[in-house]
Protein backbone atom coordinates (compact mmCIF):
# COMPACT_ATOMS: atom_id res chain seq x y z
CA UNK A 1 0.00 0.00 0.00
CA UNK A 2 1.32 3.13 -0.79
CA UNK A 3 1.38 5.95 1.34
CA UNK A 4 0.10 9.90 0.39
CA UNK A 5 3.25 12.04 -0.08
CA UNK A 6 3.28 14.69 2.52
CA UNK A 7 5.02 17.97 1.59
CA UNK A 8 5.86 19.18 5.35
CA UNK A 9 7.52 15.85 5.44
CA UNK A 10 9.58 16.11 2.49
CA UNK A 11 10.52 19.54 2.97
CA UNK A 12 11.43 18.99 6.74
CA UNK A 13 13.92 15.75 5.51
CA UNK A 14 15.46 17.89 2.93
CA UNK A 15 16.05 20.78 5.24
CA UNK A 16 17.72 18.21 8.07
CA UNK A 17 19.70 16.67 5.15
CA UNK A 18 21.33 19.54 3.95
CA UNK A 19 21.89 20.31 7.52
CA UNK A 20 22.97 17.27 8.32
CA UNK A 21 25.03 16.91 4.96
CA UNK A 22 27.80 19.83 5.85
CA UNK A 23 26.65 22.35 7.85
CA UNK A 24 29.90 23.74 9.00
CA UNK A 25 28.44 24.98 12.30
CA UNK A 26 27.24 22.06 13.80
CA UNK A 27 30.84 20.39 12.70
CA UNK A 28 32.91 22.60 14.36
CA UNK A 29 30.33 22.30 17.57
CA UNK A 30 30.49 19.25 17.58
CA UNK A 31 34.81 19.69 17.70
CA UNK A 32 34.95 22.19 19.86
CA UNK A 33 32.81 20.11 22.36
CA UNK A 34 35.11 16.80 22.07
CA UNK A 35 38.75 19.23 22.08
CA UNK A 36 37.15 21.32 25.11
CA UNK A 37 36.12 17.93 27.31
CA UNK A 38 39.51 16.56 26.61
CA UNK A 39 40.91 19.99 28.27
CA UNK A 40 38.59 19.85 30.88
CA UNK A 41 39.19 16.62 32.02
CA UNK A 42 42.91 17.26 31.76
CA UNK A 43 42.61 20.56 34.22
CA UNK A 44 39.89 19.66 36.10
CA UNK A 45 42.45 18.37 39.07
CA UNK A 46 43.53 22.02 39.12
CA UNK A 47 40.30 23.50 39.61
CA UNK A 48 40.59 24.77 36.16
CA UNK A 49 38.30 24.40 33.33
CA UNK A 50 39.19 24.49 29.57
CA UNK A 51 37.89 28.40 29.34
CA UNK A 52 39.41 29.41 32.32
CA UNK A 53 42.77 28.35 31.46
CA UNK A 54 42.79 30.07 28.41
CA UNK A 55 41.57 33.70 29.64
CA UNK A 56 43.81 33.71 32.12
CA UNK A 57 46.68 32.63 29.16
CA UNK A 58 44.89 35.31 27.25
CA UNK A 59 44.78 37.77 30.46
CA UNK A 60 48.95 37.41 31.00
CA UNK A 61 49.35 37.57 27.10
CA UNK A 62 47.56 41.05 26.67
CA UNK A 63 49.17 42.37 30.13
CA UNK A 64 46.56 45.23 31.38
CA UNK A 65 44.18 45.30 28.64
CA UNK A 66 40.46 46.48 29.40
CA UNK A 67 37.53 43.87 29.87
CA UNK A 68 36.33 44.76 26.48
CA UNK A 69 39.31 44.24 24.59
CA UNK A 70 39.76 40.91 26.49
CA UNK A 71 36.35 40.01 25.64
CA UNK A 72 36.68 40.87 21.86
CA UNK A 73 40.17 39.29 21.76
CA UNK A 74 38.64 36.19 22.91
CA UNK A 75 35.42 36.46 20.33
CA UNK A 76 32.59 36.03 23.45
CA UNK A 77 29.91 38.49 23.42
CA UNK A 78 29.84 40.73 26.82
CA UNK A 79 27.53 38.83 29.00
CA UNK A 80 29.48 35.99 28.35
CA UNK A 81 33.30 38.05 28.96
CA UNK A 82 32.03 39.55 31.89
CA UNK A 83 30.30 36.54 33.64
CA UNK A 84 33.74 34.54 33.23
CA UNK A 85 35.91 37.55 33.68
CA UNK A 86 34.32 38.04 37.05
CA UNK A 87 35.13 34.67 37.78
CA UNK A 88 38.60 34.76 37.47
CA UNK A 89 38.91 38.20 39.10
CA UNK A 90 36.79 36.17 42.62
CA UNK A 91 39.15 33.07 42.36
CA UNK A 92 42.07 35.47 42.60
CA UNK A 93 43.58 34.48 39.69
CA UNK A 94 43.68 37.61 37.73
CA UNK A 95 43.80 41.54 39.03
CA UNK A 96 41.50 44.44 38.18
CA UNK A 97 43.69 47.48 38.80
CA UNK A 98 42.45 50.98 39.51
CA UNK A 99 44.21 53.48 37.62
CA UNK A 100 45.08 56.81 38.92
CA UNK A 101 43.09 58.44 36.38
CA UNK A 102 40.81 57.41 33.40
CA UNK A 103 38.17 54.91 33.09
CA UNK A 104 39.67 51.92 31.55
CA UNK A 105 40.93 49.26 34.78
CA UNK A 106 43.70 46.98 33.04
CA UNK A 107 43.13 43.47 34.30
CA UNK A 108 46.35 41.69 35.29
CA UNK A 109 46.82 38.23 35.97
CA UNK A 110 47.81 37.62 39.72
CA UNK A 111 50.85 36.07 41.21
CA UNK A 112 48.23 33.61 41.94
CA UNK A 113 47.25 33.00 38.35
CA UNK A 114 50.75 33.01 37.39
CA UNK A 115 51.40 29.66 39.72
CA UNK A 116 48.34 27.95 38.73
CA UNK A 117 48.96 28.14 35.13
CA UNK A 118 52.36 26.89 36.08
CA UNK A 119 50.96 24.10 37.98
CA UNK A 120 48.82 23.22 34.84
CA UNK A 121 51.07 23.29 31.98
CA UNK A 122 51.29 19.62 32.25
CA UNK A 123 47.57 19.01 32.02
CA UNK A 124 47.58 21.07 29.27
CA UNK A 125 50.35 19.63 27.24
CA UNK A 126 48.83 16.19 28.11
CA UNK A 127 45.55 17.17 27.17
CA UNK A 128 46.97 19.18 23.52
CA UNK A 129 48.69 15.90 23.40
CA UNK A 130 45.42 14.26 23.22
CA UNK A 131 43.46 16.40 20.93
CA UNK A 132 46.58 16.42 18.30
CA UNK A 133 46.28 12.57 18.21
CA UNK A 134 42.23 12.61 17.90
CA UNK A 135 42.67 15.23 15.06
CA UNK A 136 45.77 14.17 13.28
CA UNK A 137 48.53 16.01 12.24
CA UNK A 138 46.41 17.68 9.35
CA UNK A 139 43.22 18.75 11.25
CA UNK A 140 45.19 19.55 13.98
CA UNK A 141 47.18 22.41 11.63
CA UNK A 142 44.21 22.91 9.84
CA UNK A 143 42.35 24.21 13.11
CA UNK A 144 45.24 26.36 13.94
CA UNK A 145 45.54 28.05 10.52
CA UNK A 146 41.76 28.73 10.68
CA UNK A 147 41.82 30.53 14.01
CA UNK A 148 45.29 32.37 12.91
CA UNK A 149 43.36 34.18 10.10
CA UNK A 150 40.04 34.72 12.04
CA UNK A 151 39.65 38.61 11.71
CA UNK A 152 38.86 40.41 15.15
CA UNK A 153 35.74 42.50 13.79
CA UNK A 154 33.65 39.55 13.63
CA UNK A 155 33.42 39.74 17.59
CA UNK A 156 30.00 39.40 18.45
CA UNK A 157 27.78 41.67 20.59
Amino acid sequence: MKTKPNPKAEALAGLVNEVTGGCLMTRTRRISRVITNLFDQELRPFGLNASQFSLLVLIARMDGASRAEIGRANHQERSTSTRNLQLVLDQGWADELVPDKGRSRPIVISPAGRELLAQAMPAWRAAQAKAKRLLGQHGAAAIVDLASGLPAETLAG
